[in-house]
């Protein structure tokens, strides 16, 4: 009996379990382009371009090794615009009454393939290095799913960076040697480059008609959309951007998008590269002594230790967890998110960079946009509709946990103990952006004074009730109290102006 295999844009493994599971002689795989994936969020046309591409790539090379592959691009006239509707199209034409397909990474695709109406057999996705099942158990029973620990139970899984049962470099965890502001010059300048090939131009003319209104610049389009090319990038960063990863993985600096980050995250979220073999590369760095413990620790727990984490949480956590909105934030996202004009440099600078690379790297995503969402109120929703959008490597297993749970505290403290908040002040050390700046990070009130510094504090202060007990913020209050009232009056009214220009349209 013929079979559907069914291979969806992030899932470009020759490992994948559906594979693995198939019969080359008497399956028939089937990817598509289809428009309801490419705009159930009105994706950056950068990462459609990446996905679309890598999808005919990875096609044809399955074809090279014998499968036969029903591939449907998105222009094609008989093209059924969804995931189901493709798989019912191809059975027709197969005979297939069976699809055999590795779990997607959100649960709106899950339930939609839980409920077509064609047998359906979902497998585990075993290129994550932690099950469902493994997952559930080191959950089970915790008071707090902190991912710090997670990671070392992680580490003693794997091997990497262990000596017998010990951490390498006597410490499990490398952090605070991590913490560096911005240096005056970066080298290398960024990530490996690739130029478009004919297949890569044919999907960028198809992005291009297709999906011209969508936020952010197609080109210059650069990323690997081969495990080939991938993997060269991954070289390509461990040796000339891994030894200084560490220091400076915090900083943010105009006019460098990219600093020392390794910018594979977009091909480990589509499955062009491996965790573990990410992580051994850089292993091997630290062995043969050509990267230091700080740089290759913190490159690692981002991977074994944070990715496996957030998609043990998604899952953990079911289905509504991205709708999560504990904080009640319902104000609308501001147009400075989709390019409006902003005095704030450090939101222009974040924001612009998005619109060009479809990245930017975690410090910017969760102190800067991130912040002054959390501090101004925005609906946690739109906030996580917005990341999954704009960045080329956000898929919802990924992208909620980091927004809804990280970012935003909308989920009440599943993942952090405290909301991620801060003043200009953290911003003002981590980067340059606040010289030149329309607004004064070290004026507290008034004309002028940055509004990461009033919203700050209103912030704490409309959301006292929660927060005032918790141990990691009982300074910030105490240090709100001691001010005289006025001063309080004061902060709090220019916080509300803030507010009021952005729910009126002003620019902030």
């Amino acid at each position: 009996m013929s079979r559907l295999i069914l291979v969806l844009g992030d899932q470009l493994s020759q490992n994948l379990s559906a594979l693995a599971e198939g019969d080359k002689e008497t399956d028939t795989v089937v990817m598509a382009e289809v428009m309801e994936e490419a705009t159930y969020v009105r994706h950056h046309p950068k990462k459609i371009a990446l996905v679309f591409t890598a999808m005919r790539k990875f096609a044809a090379a399955l074809e090279d090794a014998g499968w036969t592959v029903a591939y449907a691009q998105l222009d094609d006239t008989a093209n059924a615009g969804s995931i189901v509707g493709e798989l019912l199209r191809r059975a027709e034409q197969t005979g297939a009454e069976e699809v055999i397909c590795t779990e997607p990474g959100e649960w709106r695709l899950i339930n939609k393939l839980t409920h077509a109406p064609i047998k359906t057999r979902i497998l585990g996705d075993d290129r994550f290095l932690a099950s469902h099942g493994e997952f559930e158990a080191w959950a089970d029973g915790r008071k707090a799913l902190r991912m710090e620990y997670f990671y070392r139970e992680m580490r003693r899984k794997t091997g990497l960076l262990m000596e017998g049962d010990k951490p390498a470099g006597g410490q499990w965890n490398f952090d605070h040697d991590n913490r560096k502001p911005a240096p005056g010059d970066i080298a290398p300048k960024g990530p490996l480059r690739f130029e478009p090939d004919n297949v890569t131009g044919d999907v960028l003319g198809l992005v291009e008609a297709q999906f011209d209104g969508h936020f952010g610049d197609l080109r210059p389009f650069w990323f690997a959309t081969t495990r080939a090319q991938a993997l060269e990038a991954l070289a390509h960063f461990i040796k000339h951007a891994l030894p200084t990863f560490g220091d400076y993985q915090d900083a943010m600096l105009r006019g460098e998008d990219f600093l020392y980050h390794a910018i594979i995250s977009p091909y480990l979220n589509i499955g062009l590269l491996e965790p573990l073999e990410v992580c051994q590369a850089a292993e091997a760095a630290y062995v043969a002594g050509d990267a230091p413990i700080n740089a290759v620790e913190g490159f690692i727990r981002q991977i074994i230790g944070w990715r496996e984490y957030v998609r043990g949480i998604y899952f953990l956590e079911g289905p509504d967890y991205a709708k999560r909105n504990r904080l009640r934030q319902t104000r609308d996202l501001p147009a400075v998110y989709w390019g409006g004009e902003t005095k704030m440099a450090c939101m222009e600078a974040a924001v612009g960079q998005t619109a060009r690379e479809a990245y930017a790297h975690h410090i910017q995503r969760l102190m800067v946009t991130g912040n002054f969402a959390l501090l101004a109120g925005i609906d946690p929703g739109q906030v996580s509709d917005w990341y999954l959008e704009v960045y080329a490597d956000a898929f919802e297993w990924v992208e909620a946990p980091n927004v809804v749970g990280m970012s935003q505290f909308a989920d009440g403290g599943v993942i952090a103990s405290k909301p991620y908040v801060s003043s200009g002040a953290y911003i003002n050390r981590m980067s340059d952006y606040c010289k030149g700046c329309a607004y004064k990070v070290s004026q507290k009130t008034g004309e002028g004074a940055c509004p990461f510094n009033t919203l700050y504090w209103h912030f704490l202060d409309r959301h006292r009730e929660r927060f005032s007990n918790n141990a990691r913020m009982g300074n910030m209050y105490r240090t709100w109290d001691r001010m005289d009232e006025e001063r309080r009056k004061t902060v709090l009214a220019d916080a509300d102006a803030v507010l009021a220009k952005l729910d009126s349209g002003e620019v902030v």
